[in-house]
This record gives C-alpha cells, sequence and structure tokens, in this order.
C-alpha cells in the first residue's frame, strides 16, 4: 500500500466514512489519468477532486461561506476561496516544462484589498481569462486555493475557478492603482515605475555562472523623448524576446520595472510581477548614428558598420582567478580607414569571415598603440554583433568597394612582393608534405616547425607552418586556405611563414571550382623526365623506376658536429640507372628490391660525370598510384639496361653487362680490408696500430670492407673480377660482421679461406662494369650486382 502524505491523510479523513482507503487511491489513479495535461495538478489537487465527489451541499461544508474574503484573513491551506481586489500589476505570459515534460504557461497578478495584496498565479488552463481585465479594474476570482510560496501565502487557481470584472466606480476603499508614464530621465534609484520608449538595441541573451547554475542576461537598450536607458531581463524572463518578437525598433510599454544604480548609472530591470507590451506607442522615431572609421577615436557605446578584412584565430587564456577565458581579434575597413576590433568570451564564437561586413552596435573604442591602426573597438557584455546586417544600398557599394581588395592573391602573384613580412592569404592544394622538425627558441623554449608546398594553377610556395599550426592536420590532395601568412623573400623565390597571427581554415566549395586536382597540380609543376634525361641542376623534375639495390645506412658527422645518416639505393627505368643518396629521415625509409617508386623533386647532381639524385627533406619519394605511369617490370628493366655478354667480348668500358661464368681461381686469401671511419681509405698496420695516411691519425676501430676477387670462365675465355661491400657478402653467402666474429673467434684470418674456396666450381651470374687495369693491363671486371649463383 502507497504512503500517503499526512495533508491527503486529512483529506481522506473526511470521506472515511463514505469509501474505502483503498478505493480512494484508485479513484486518485484515475483522476491523474484524466488530467495528465493540467499543469498544476498536484497529488493533493487530485485529492481534493476525490473529497468533492462526495462532499454535497447538503454536507458540512469545509470553510465558512462568504461571497469573497479580506486578504487579511487568508491562510495556507484554505480552498474553494473567492477574492475581490483591484489588479495591481499583471506579468507576462511565462512559460515552462513540468517534471513530466509538460509544456505549460503561467502568469502572475498582484490584486490589493483595503487589507492587503496578495499574488495571484494563473496556469495554463486559466490564461485565457487574463483577456478579460487589465491593470487598474477590479476583479472577483472564484474557488482559489490558498498555499504557501517563496515568500508569502499565494492564491492559485485551479480548472473550477473563474473570474469577472466588476464596475470599478463600485469599489471606492480600494487602493488606487498607479498608472502613471515615467520619462526615463526622471527616473532614479529603486523606484516601482511604468515607461514607454522604443527599443533601440536588442544584444545576444549572454548566460553566466550564478552559484552553480548557468544563469541568461539580457541588457536592452529604451528611448524615449527624455534620454536613453538600459532595461536588463533576467534568465527565463530573457525568452522574452522571442516570445514577444521584439526588434529594434519595437515602442513597448513597460509597467512595474525596479529601476537600480550601479557605478553611478541608473537602469531598469524587468521585475516577476512586471509585463511588458508591445504596440503602437507615441514615442520619437530612432536615428541611428553610424560612425565612419576615419572618425573614430577615445569614445563609448559607439555603433559602426565595417568590412571584415583580416580574422586571427580565437586565443584561450586564464585569468588571475583560475577560469577560462577566450579573445579574438579582427580589423574592419570601410571608405575612411581600418581599426581593430577585440572580442570576448562568447562575442568570439560569431561565426565572421574576410569579406563579411560587420556591424557592431555599443561598442568602446580605446586607444591602442600596439594595434597598427592607433585605435581598437572593444566588445562589452551589452555590445551587440549583426553579420551581414541589413544595410542601405548606397553604403553596401561603398563596402563592395573596399572588399575588391581583400581576396586571395594567386601563387604567381607573390613574386611580386617586394617587402619582407607582408601578410597575404592563398588558396592551394597540398603537394608535397614534410615530416615536422622540433628546435630550441634562443629563450630555452621547445618550438615546432612543419614545411609543406602548397600549389595552384599558377604556381606552387613553399610555407613554414610554426608551432601549433604545425600539428594542424592536413595529407596530400587537401584543399586549404591560409590567411594572413607573413611573406618572407629568399634568394630566387618568395616562401610564405604561418605562424600565430595566421588562420587555416578549410574553403568552400565557390572558392575551390577552379583549383586543379593533385594530379593535374603535380603535372604542371613537376616535368616527369625518363633518367637517361637527368641533366645537372634539373629542378621540380619526377620520375618513376624500379629498386634495383638498396645499401645499409651509413652514418657520419657533419661541420656542424652533429650526426647524420645516408643510405644508397640504385633505381632504373627501362631508360637508364641511376644512383640515389637518402640523406638523414628519408635514409630510414624502408624500401626493397624491386618495388616501384616516385621521386619528386629530387636534387640532381653529376658526380664523376655521372648524373646522381640527392634526397632530403624537400623531395618527395613514394610508391606510384594504379592510375600514374605504368612503370616496367624488374625483369623488363634489367633484360633492357644489362646485355648479356660472352667473356671473349667484354670491352673496356662496357658498363652494366650481364656476364655468366665458372669461378675457376681465388686471387688472394685476404678479404677483409681495414678502412678509416674517416675519409674511407685504407689504413696502415704501424707499431701496434692502426693509421691512416690522409688523416695523419690513429684510428682506434677502423671499419671492415670485404673484397673478394674471382676468375671467371666460360667457353669464349677468362677474366678477373672483384666484388666489392654487397656484392662480396653475396657471393660469399655472408655479412662482413659475421666474417669479422669468425676471425675474431678463431683468431686467424686465414680462416675464411676455405669459405672462400668453395666458390671454386660454382657459376655465377652478375652485373658488372669493365675498366681496364694498368697495373696487370688487362681488362678485368667490377663487380655491381649479384643475379645468380649455382652450384
Amino acid at each position: 500500500m502507497r504512503e500517503m502524505s499526512q495533508e491527503i491523510k486529512d483529506e481522506y479523513e473526511k470521506i472515511k466514512d463514505k469509501i474505502s482507503y483503498e478505493d480512494f487511491l484508485k479513484k486518485m489513479e484515475e483522476y491523474k489519468k484524466e488530467n495528465a495535461d493540467v499543469s498544476f495538478i498536484d497529488d493533493i489537487s487530485i485529492a481534493h477532486m476525490v473529497v468533492g465527489d462526495y462532499i454535497t451541499e447538503k454536507n458540512e461544508p469545509t470553510e465558512e461561506i462568504k461571497d469573497f474574503w479580506k486578504i487579511e484573513e487568508l491562510e495556507t491551506g484554505k480552498q474553494h476561496i473567492n477574492l475581490l481586489g483591484r489588479v495591481m500589476s499583471i506579468s507576462n505570459v511565462k512559460k515552462f516544462t513540468s517534471k513530466r515534460g509538460k509544456e505549460g504557461k503561467l502568469a502572475n497578478l498582484i490584486i490589493a484589498d483595503d487589507t492587503g495584496r496578495i499574488r495571484v498565479v494563473f496556469w495554463t488552463e486559466n490564461i485565457k481569462l487574463l483577456d478579460k481585465f487589465q491593470e487598474g479594474d477590479v476583479v472577483q476570482i472564484n474557488d482559489v486555493e490558498i498555499k504557501q510560496g517563496f515568500r508569502d501565502d499565494e492564491a492559485h487557481l485551479n480548472i473550477q475557478s473563474t473570474l469577472e470584472k466588476l464596475n470599478s466606480t463600485d469599489y471606492p476603499n480600494l487602493p488606487p492603482y498607479n498608472d502613471k508614464i515615467t520619462p526615463l530621465n526622471d527616473i532614479k534609484g529603486d523606484m516601482e515605475v511604468n515607461v514607454i520608449a522604443r527599443v533601440i538595441r536588442i544584444p545576444r541573451v549572454r548566460s553566466f555562472d550564478r552559484n552553480g547554475r548557468d544563469g541568461k542576461v539580457a541588457s536592452l537598450e529604451l528611448q524615449d523623448d527624455s534620454g536613453s536607458m538600459q532595461f536588463t531581463l533576467w534568465n527565463k524572463d530573457t525568452n522574452l524576446i522571442d516570445d514577444l518578437e521584439l526588434k529594434e525598433g519595437d515602442a513597448i510599454k513597460v509597467l512595474g520595472a525596479q529601476s537600480r544604480v550601479r557605478n553611478g548609472e541608473v537602469s531598469l530591470s524587468h521585475s516577476w510581477i512586471g509585463r511588458i507590451v508591445k504596440g503602437e506607442f507615441d514615442v520619437p522615431e530612432y536615428h541611428e548614428d553610424i560612425l565612419k572609421i576615419g572618425d573614430t577615436h577615445e569614445m563609448r557605446n559607439v555603433t559602426l558598420v565595417g568590412l571584415v578584412n583580416k580574422v586571427y584565430d580565437t586565443i584561450t587564456f586564464e585569468r588571475d582567478d583560475g577560469t577560462t577565458g577566450k579573445v579574438k581579434s579582427m580589423e574592419l575597413q570601410d571608405d575612411t580607414g581600418a581599426i581593430r576590433l577585440t572580442l570576448w568570451n562568447e562575442d568570439t564564437e560569431i561565426e565572421t569571415k574576410k569579406g563579411d561586413i560587420l556591424k557592431i552596435i555599443g561598442g568602446n573604442i580605446e586607444f591602442d598603440d600596439y594595434s597598427g591602426t592607433n585605435y581598437r573597438i572593444n566588445t562589452n557584455w551589452n555590445t551587440k554583433l549583426i553579420n551581414n546586417p541589413p544595410i542601405d544600398q548606397k553604403m553596401k557599394d561603398v563596402l563592395d568597394e573596399v572588399g575588391k581588395y581583400i581576396k586571395p592573391l594567386k601563387i604567381n602573384e607573390l613574386d611580386s612582393i617586394e617587402d619582407d613580412g607582408e601578410e597575404v592569404d592563398i588558396i592551394g592544394r597540398v603537394v608535397n608534405l614534410y615530416e615536422p622538425n622540433e628546435f630550441q627558441r634562443d629563450d630555452g623554449t621547445s618550438g615546432l616547425v612543419k614545411t609543406v608546398e602548397i600549389a595552384d594553377d599558377t604556381g606552387m610556395v613553399r610555407i613554414s607552418l610554426w608551432d601549433n599550426k604545425a600539428e594542424h592536420p592536413m595529407k596530400e590532395g587537401d584543399a586549404i586556405k591560409i590567411e594572413n601568412a607573413r611573406t618572407r623573400l629568399g634568394d630566387y623565390q618568395v616562401d610564405l611563414s604561418v605562424g600565430k597571427t595566421s588562420r587555416l581554415i578549410e574553403p568552400t566549395e565557390d572558392e575551390i571550382k577552379d583549383l586543379p586536382s593533385l594530379k593535374d597540380v603535380e603535372s604542371m609543376i613537376y616535368q616527369t623526365k625518363k633518367i637517361h634525361e637527368l641533366v645537372e641542376g634539373d629542378r621540380d623534375v619526377s620520375l618513376f623506376g624500379r629498386v634495383l639495390s638498396v645499401a645499409e645506412p651509413t652514418q657520419f658527422t657533419k661541420s656542424d658536429g652533429s650526426t647524420g645518416i645516408v643510405r644508397s639505393m640504385e633505381i632504373a627505368d627501362d631508360s637508364g640507372v641511376v644512383r640515389v643518396s637518402l640523406w638523414d629521415d628519408q635514409a630510414n625509409t624502408l624500401f626493397k628490391e624491386g618495388e616501384a617508386v616516385k621521386i619528386e623533386n629530387p636534387r640532381v647532381n653529376l658526380r664523376n660525370n655521372n648524373i646522381e639524385l640527392s634526397v632530403g627533406r624537400t623531395t618527395i619519394i613514394t610508391k606510384p598510384e594504379e592510375d600514374e605511369v605504368s612503370v616496367p617490370s624488374l625483369d623488363e628493366i634489367e633484360g633492357k639496361l644489362y646485355p648479356s655478354k660472352n667473356i671473349g667480348d667484354i670491352e673496356e668500358g662496357d658498363q652494366s653487362i650481364k656476364v655468366t661464368g665458372e669461378v675457376v681461381d681465388i686471387r688472394g686469401s685476404k678479404i677483409l680490408f681495414e678502412m678509416c671511419p674517416n675519409c674511407n681509405k685504407r689504413v696502415n698496420w704501424v707499431d701496434n696500430a692502426y693509421i691512416c695516411d690522409i688523416c695523419g691519425e690513429e684510428i682506434k676501430k677502423p671499419n671492415m670492407l670485404m673484397i673478394i676477387s674471382l676468375m671467371l670462365e666460360d667457353d669464349t675465355g677468362t677474366i678477373s673480377i672483384t666484388f666489392f661491400r654487397k656484392s662480396a657478402e653475396e657471393v660469399l653467402g655472408m655479412t662482413t660482421s659475421e666474417a669479422e666474429e669468425i676471425i675474431a673467434t678463431t683468431g686467424d684470418e686465414g680462416s675464411l679461406e676455405e669459405k672462400v674456396g668453395d666458390l671454386v666450381g660454382r657459376q655465377i651470374t652478375v652485373i658488372a662494369d669493365a675498366s681496364f687495369d694498368e697495373y696487370n693491363e688487362e681488362v678485368r671486371l667490377n663487380a655491381r650486382k649479384m643475379v645468380d649463383v649455382k652450384l
């Protein structure tokens, strides 16, 4: 059985001889379902309704029968009361949502008689009664219940309540209603007033913290023929702006407003018993005075309209009290000048972009020596911002003319800029994207920089992204808009720097409708060449090929004392072979022999009369896409690049020839040679130490170089061939470090002689270059790559 409150038990006691306890509860549940949409129904009201079904006029009444009660006689718990009094105030109808999620309405009245005042609450079902009367009228309200309110007793209407308007002259003893309209200029602090004025500003509703809960506030600016004043709506009353469809220029009557003084200024607040009425009232028309930017000086509460020509990212900061604030800057321009605009906190969320027209109502202009325009506009909690407001045609034409110069540059237009630090905007597509680098500033803090290359249909520009901008997510092919990038003049080109005051934005569809695809951009920027077409000094070239060989990375010491890494590999297409050097981070990229690669923007050098490629931070090396240039297979490339030759047909100068023969002899037993780690030249063992004649110093731990010399023979002749490094390891079937370990374990360099001797009788196929050995006066081969070894 459900536990009942004492009030409900008291109600049941009145009819306990007519209905059982269980049936009483069932009746309550039935009434609850029937009245689920009635906003003011609670359990005690339901209990009253059940009791009313059983107590008839013949029953003893629960209250003394009166035509109406005096206000001073009322107390909590009295029911079926009739009230009579003069209406002193009527609130606006306010919306609410019940605990059950039902939408409802309520309104508050204050009525007075010669004994006092009381609040009367009208609920959703009673709101229609408000049309019968207005402030100052005498009314009788029948069948209300007295409840304990927040401060005092209140009268609440129910679904059976009725109201009738009476003749005021019949009740001369009721308190009079003060319908005086007070001019704004006559209002002092701590007054309850009625005003008629025109709304000249409706700011955005702002949120604030009120003891851990969210509060809302909006301060309208009102004006009559005596002056102007702020009128503040708090919390749920801010909804009246939308409910009454208030807008600038509306004439309103405010009844029961409360005045106060703050910081020496008088303002009005909307009272919970006050009312706002929109209508055709006799107030002066409002003339808006829009300030020209060129006429700005230190002044308050100004209205200004300008074209947004710069927008900066929002900055988050921490206040002294530990809370977080936000600030954002823009620059506005009209035909008379430009000015910096500073937005704070919620105002930073306004969605405004370059080229928009922004109207500021109620801004304060302050002197600012750092703004670049000498003054800035500061917004405050009562400022109103309107993006792309309705303006007259003349002003629109003026600002459109100003806006002609606010547009992104084409990349080739950057070359005409002659000054460092110019702020520019560009739109392009990410072509190359490099890994970020950390660095240390002079003050000891760490920084981050990332290089990207952006291109449009006119050219490509290199851009440095600094710190948090370097962390902006992007990938090759992305379209991007960059605002407020600063120019950096190089020796041959203009680069851009994107730092704290720059913005990285996703461009609109309209802005990129003419932007070429990544594939088209690359075809415009890079000239695709075959390997045999490369010449020294080539720039902005791309080539496709397959990896023929990859060497192990080598560490070296740079001129500044830092350590570098380099890895060599050979790339081939059907026109030739080229040596490629991968430096530092690029050296850590893993490539497999036979894998197809695409190299964009390498440095093309000439070394020992051979073209070589250098791949560093500004070069992109990737796997080609399926729809890009078809790269021949490794067998097709080798078949074209490495012509087979019999030993008897080999001539001095033959390059990259394929030779097959049987190993018939080993030339020399020493296969590991000590090399200087600095200059990579042979070192000599002198007086129990390794000495480099080139460097002129003792070498504590030399590098080891594997060299194997063999004699090859086929049906046409015999020739000497020498294998170095990787090719030597391949023919021996053992790495250099493994060979070192064997020698170190046995203590005998000849311990590898048997392993080398096993090569005799094997047939090998090798890619090699032929040269003339002047010492032995013979043509010999230098192996470049092992193809096959057979028993």
